[in-house]
């Protein structure tokens, strides 16, 4: 079967055919595959005046060149990508965690004012044992205290809250690996020289 030069095809056996090569970044001196490095260039590495390099598509997938609709432009030669992902806070959705029992401790201080001293006077119109009775059976049995109410003022209050966020996750990185099956990719270094359109 006679192909393109250059051409990158899938093998279901571990080993490069004849006249071609395994596509796993090789560097090749430009003197001897001339006429591949005038399709390839230095797209996938090397310096331009002595060599140049192969196609490196070990544990990467193939993707085309271009814009696909609602997508990133794929430039040919770039390799991109992680196998494994660390979610940050910055791209973490939205969340609440539980929180640990909180202590609260609060003080009250309060204040009095001091009361006036009253005196308890027996008279006639406040007790009975103050003066005579005659008449109606009702009488004052007791007098009341002169002095003034001490109500309470409230001072202040202040409260400390106190307590732990509980510690979740492990920080131990995503597998952002699609299921895969691992098969060859080799280049052919031989063939027809293609032409452009």
């Amino acid at each position: 079967m006679e192909v393109f030069m250059g051409s990158i095809m899938t093998f279901g056996f571990p080993f490069a055919p004849n006249g071609w090569a395994q596509c796993n970044g090789q560097t090749l001196n430009i003197s001897q595959y001339n006429a591949l490095y005038a399709l390839l260039g230095v797209i996938y590495g090397g310096n331009a005046s002595q060599n140049f390099m192969l196609p490196n598509l070990q544990g990467r997938v193939p993707v085309n060149q271009g814009t696909g609709l609602n997508l990133t432009n794929r430039v040919i030669g770039t390799a991109s990508g992680v196998e494994k992902v660390t979610v940050t806070i910055a791209n973490m959705p939205s969340h609440v965690h539980q929180m640990s029992a909180l202590t609260a401790t609060t003080t009250i201080n309060l204040g009095a004012k001091p009361s006036t001293t009253g005196s308890i006077v027996p008279t006639a119109t406040n007790c009975y044992v103050g003066g005579t009775t005659a008449g109606p059976t009702s009488a004052n049995m007791f007098a009341p205290d002169l002095g003034t109410d001490a109500p309470i003022v409230q001072k202040g209050v202040s409260t400390a809250i106190s307590g732990t966020m509980q510690p979740v996750g492990g920080s131990q990185p995503l597998d952002s690996m699609n299921p895969f099956l691992v098969v060859n990719f080799s280049i052919a270094l031989q063939g027809l020289f293609p032409s452009r359109n």
